[in-house]
């Protein structure tokens, strides 16, 4: 769970939205808590790019590199969905880290090896968690915040697809 979120208390601004209040705090709160890991992952991501070595170098670094910009472009979604519904975004890099529940990435240099076999790792916790976020979202009666992550849960299992096909020999 989130180490230092404070999402579900956030002061919401007045908006015509139709979903009820509270349903905008619970859904804002929600965003927020996947703004943190989605956000944590690009930076992860850059991480191994930057960092990754070996044999598969160059192709591990342009795919990290096309991975984070899909990522980037979630983060913007789901940091947007989260004001529209009247709440607010909490997308600095220090919120992120304070709120993130996926474990570190490697400060240091990584093999091409481990560094995919560090991302899968990630790439599958987001991609459970934002699975959850779709059913409480529906639950929720929000089907556009549903609908919002069922799109970046299928962005996720295709990358998570790309990266997995580097450890599978058949």
């Amino acid at each position: 769970m989130a180490k230092n979120s404070n999402h579900a208390t956030m002061k919401m601004v007045t908006t015509s939205h139709d979903l009820p209040a509270s349903t905008r705090q619970k859904m804002a709160a929600l965003l927020n808590t996947q703004l943190a890991d989605t956000f944590d992952l690009f930076s992860q991501t850059k991480q191994a790019h930057w960092n990754v070595k070996g044999m598969q170098f160059y192709h591990l670094h342009e795919l990290y590199d096309e991975l984070a910009a899909e990522l980037l472009a979630f983060v913007d979604l789901i940091a947007e969905r989260a004001v529209i519904l009247g709440g607010s975004a909490t997308g600095t890099a220090r919120m992120a880290a304070a709120n993130t529940r996926l474990d570190e990435f490697s400060a240091e240099a990584i093999g091409s090896q481990a560094s995919v076999d560090a991302l899968v790792k990630r790439y599958a916790a987001l991609a459970e968690s934002t699975r959850k976020a779709i059913d409480t979202a529906d639950e929720a009666g929000d089907m556009d915040t549903a609908d919002l992550f069922t799109e970046v849960s299928r962005g996720l299992d295709k990358s998570l697809w790309f990266l997995e096909a580097h450890l599978q020999e058949k």
